[in-house]
């Protein structure tokens, strides 16, 4: 007997059906699919429209499956669970070569990128795709091999590595004031400080030993830690940076570090993934390349002294 497939039912009709009768719960079913329950509600309708059979007893708010409704939904999860191994099949011979990291943008755009052309040279097998996002990222949900997250460390269920510290600090322009630059902490007060929510001035101050000096509260206020990296480098007054993401305008001379004095910060780089992805070659290999770049980072910055340690002759000289 040959079978038309221009009968079968909408899939988006199919998957919302299963949803809901896995879970006997259109609500559920919704959260599930990222839909509304209006629109799970209006499949299985038209679903039960088209078959002719009612797969769902309704009582009140709540739902449960039909006798038919329930043998109905075992076809049809068993279908599904086939096409789905299909695809992942039919897919998996470039996705085994694919890499799919996710971080910060911030963190992308100052730190990763200019290293990673190292890692593309050295591992020509792997397609590394790098997506920047500031939303935190489900790996039950979204299709992403490992994360660099800024945080506490607290990722239950994942494999999770302190990857790089991270500290603040009080850089400028070397044009800045006319290349007049402060020479030590308590000279900031008179200067323009620029401002974000995520850089706060008032611990750096303490461990200047700034103790009485407030927390800036005129000027711009930056939401986007890169915005206020550029403003800092087009000499709109003296920022406080981070670490991670300065060093690299600091070593093209765009910036200067003003003091050797770190501030605390309470968040920490880390490598996250699962389990289950630690014992892949790419993510392996990705993990031993950036765990080696972060400590070359760190041997950098101990390199890399404040302008204030320098010598007159280099301050005079600088650009």
């Amino acid at each position: 007997m040959h079978t038309d497939l221009r009968q079968l039912p909408a899939l988006n009709a199919l998957r919302a059906f299963e949803a809901a009768a896995r879970h006997e719960s259109f609500s559920r079913a919704a959260d599930e699919l990222f839909v509304t329950h209006g629109a799970v509600s209006h499949q299985i309708r038209a679903l039960e429209a088209e078959l002719g059979v009612p797969l769902f007893a309704r009582d009140g708010k709540r739902v449960r499956l039909t006798d038919r409704g329930r043998q109905y939904a075992v076809e049809v999860r068993a279908s599904l669970l086939s096409l789905a191994e299909s695809t992942r099949r039919i897919r998996s011979g470039d996705r085994d070569r694919r890499l799919i990291v996710s971080m910060l943008s911030s963190f992308s755009a100052r730190w990763l990128t200019p290293r990673v052309g190292k890692f593309i040279e050295k591992h020509p097998e792997v397609d590394l795709e790098l997506h920047s996002t500031n939303a935190l990222i489900d790996f039950n949900r979204d299709d992403v091999d490992l994360a660099i997250r800024f945080g506490y460390g607290k990722y239950a269920g994942l494999h999770t590595e302190e990857l790089l510290d991270e500290v603040f600090f009080p850089a400028c322009s070397p044009r800045f004031n006319g290349g007049n630059l402060p020479r030590t902490p308590a000279d900031l007060a008179s200067l323009p400080l620029l401002r974000s929510n995520d850089e706060l001035w008032r611990p750096w101050f303490d461990a200047a030993g700034l103790t009485e000096t407030p927390e800036p509260k005129r000027g711009v206020l930056y939401e986007d830690s890169s915005n206020l990296l550029q403003a800092a480098i087009d000499c709109q007054g003296v920022a406080l940076v981070r670490r991670s993401l300065a060093m690299q305008e600091i070593i093209a001379g765009r910036l200067v570090r003003l003091f050797n004095v770190d501030g605390p910060s309470p968040w920490t780089y880390f490598f996250v993934c699962p389990p289950a992805a630690m014992q892949t070659a790419r993510v392996q290999a990705f993990r031993n390349w950036i765990f080696d770049e972060a400590e070359q980072f760190r041997q950098l910055y101990e390199r890399t002294p404040a302008v204030c340690d320098a010598p007159e002759s280099t301050l005079k000289a600088l650009p």
